[in-house]
């Protein structure tokens, strides 16, 4: 039989203390009635003999220490998961606000997910396909790879990521079953007024399952979010056999969250103000990405966050470095130039591409052709800080050449449409087209017989 307690012993901000608990424990959810009538729920963070600190998922708007009573559930935060869930919209604790029901669900899981064994873990390989050069081409992003996109305020990610979701595949040849799980953070209603209307147009929304956490919405719902997202992930990868591609943003709100709260909590703050686990709970999160042995699905990741002041010393750049495996970088510059998307080549990279590109995933060129294309668009950096200094007329023929390079390299490989979707083939062939500025010789990244295979002396 449960047990009701009557009255609270303290609130701040989105916590709230109860005494005289028996039998609690840490991350238990607990529900509470709110003068009679409005039902909300929290779970508890913080245990100290009989005395508990729980976090309030709906605030704490209306609660008082008398007129509230709370009974334990006996359970951790769980959420419903079916295969239905794909093609509907949640809020960020996975409930339906689609005005389609509520959802029948296959099972409960523990949004914290299960254990997994690291031997059991398999080495990602194979790529998905963003249709976007940038990424395809020089930082491919592998099946149960974690591949953040490193953004700034202002920058048009969230143009980025609508774009990805609609055009991400396994590729052309590929029959498995694909999905795309998105994940908004601390969004405005119309950031997510344009993720639904641009999901639904494009028609891709029935392989896509959408949480949404608004700005509005409740600070400590921000920070369960991106678990029951990829809770539902899981579900649909090593379940359901399927890929699926977990899109997050923004990162940077949910760290904001969890500094609000800890600070509500009266912890100690660490780097700009950060609680100390951030890192650990940064970790949690991106850990929850890979392949498992004899299970046909995978996770993905794919979280996207807003460098504060554009500073990639920023903890949480810096610690997310740590734990992933690259990054892609997101520069102003560019953006100023008008260049879509916006991508920072140089400092961009993905350690696992050499793994799942190449003969047999994408083309025997692939891994050559991204060296040469990083290696020569790195001396157009050299040719430019040269001109500045000396005036473009007095550049050596090959300098002049590179210049060409870079302004070409930049407005047809970095810079693409909005609905511009390239296939492999495309992207690969424009890295060609576009080497082909360069004299043969400086081509020193590349296998004779490669080159031999693919450049071939034409104009430009």
């Amino acid at each position: 039989m449960a047990i009701e307690y009557l009255g609270l012993s303290n609130i701040n901000g989105p916590l709230v203390v109860l005494e005289g608990l028996q039998d609690a424990f840490y991350d238990e959810i607990v529900e509470f009635v709110v003068d009679g009538k409005e039902k909300k729920m929290g779970r508890i963070v913080e245990l100290n003999d009989d005395k508990a600190v729980i976090q309030v998922f709906e605030g704490t708007d209306n609660m008082s220490l008398r007129n509230t009573h709370t009974r334990l559930s006996g359970r951790p935060m769980e959420v419903a998961v079916s295969e239905d869930m794909l093609g509907r919209t949640f809020n960020g604790i996975g409930q339906p606000i689609d005005g389609m029901g509520n959802l029948v669900a296959a099972d409960r899981r523990d949004v914290n997910g299960l254990p997994l064994n690291p031997v059991r873990r398999e080495y990602p390989r194979n790529y998905i396909r963003t249709g976007i050069s940038a990424i395809d081409g020089l930082t491919t992003l592998i099946r149960g790879q974690k591949l953040p996109i490193f953004s700034g305020n202002g920058i048009p990610h969230d143009l980025l990521a609508a774009q990805i979701v609609r055009q991400a595949s396994l590729g052309d040849d590929s029959d498995e079953e694909f999905a795309i799980v998105f994940a908004a953070m601390g969004v405005k209603h119309d950031v997510a007024d344009f993720f639904r209307k641009a999901f639904e147009e494009s028609g891709v929304s029935d392989h896509v399952c959408m949480f949404l956490n608004l700005a509005n919405d409740p600070v400590v719902e921000r920070l369960i979010t991106p678990k029951v997202a990829l809770t539902v992930a899981e579900y649909l990868a090593f379940e359901c056999g399927k890929h699926i591609l977990v899109i997050l943003t923004d990162m940077t709100s949910f760290a904001e969250a969890m500094r609000e709260v800890s600070s509500s909590r009266g912890e100690i703050p660490s780097r700009k103000g950060y609680p100390g686990y951030l890192y650990s709970e940064l970790a949690t999160i991106y850990e929850r990405a890979g392949i498992v042995q004899g299970v046909n699905g995978s996770v993905t990741q794919l979280p996207i966050l807003t460098m504060p002041n554009d500073d990639i010393t920023h903890p949480i750049p810096d610690l997310t470095g740590y734990i992933t495996e690259g990054q892609v970088v997101l520069d102003r510059n560019l953006f100023a130039q008008g260049i879509y998307p916006p991508i920072s080549v140089l400092p961009s990279l993905s350690r696992l591409m050499k793994d799942g590109i190449g003969e047999g995933f994408t083309r025997e060129d692939h891994q050559g052709l991204a060296n040469q294309l990083f290696s020569s668009y790195a001396k157009v950096g050299e040719a430019r800080n040269l001109a500045s200094v000396i005036g473009e007329d007095e550049l050596s023929p090959i300098d002049k050449l590179y210049l060409k390079f870079g302004t070409e390299f930049e407005k047809r490989y970095v810079g693409q449409g909005t609905g511009e979707n390239r296939s492999m083939e495309e992207t690969l062939d424009l890295g060609w087209e576009l080497l082909r500025i360069l004299p043969k010789e400086e081509l020193d990244r590349i296998d004779t017989k490669i080159i031999e295979k693919y450049y071939a002396e034409k104009e430009v």
